[in-house]
């Protein structure tokens, strides 16, 4: 699967990205880095994601699963990665 958003500007503001952030992270880091469910972010956005922004997180996380049901299916998205957030 590409991956969501290849791009040197930040996917949240369009400012310089200089982190790739899993979509699905913990447990699931390896799996979102297997099916290229990442995107682009500055360092600015970055944090606040990880300073518990759980709206933007949550969003994502949606974003991600649609992006994998896409090309796969949902079954095979429960069997991966074990939760539902649609």
């Amino acid at each position: 699967m590409k991956r969501l958003h290849e791009s040197e500007f930040c996917f949240e503001c369009d400012r310089p990205a200089v982190h790739t952030h899993h979509l699905l992270f913990g447990r699931n880091r390896a799996n979102a880095e297997k099916y290229g469910l990442t995107i682009r972010l500055c360092a600015d956005c970055h944090r606040r994601l990880h300073d518990k922004d759980e709206a933007m997180a949550m969003r994502y996380r949606k974003m991600a699963q649609a992006a994998f049901e896409y090309k796969y299916s949902h079954d095979e998205f429960m069997e991966i990665f074990g939760r539902n957030y649609l």
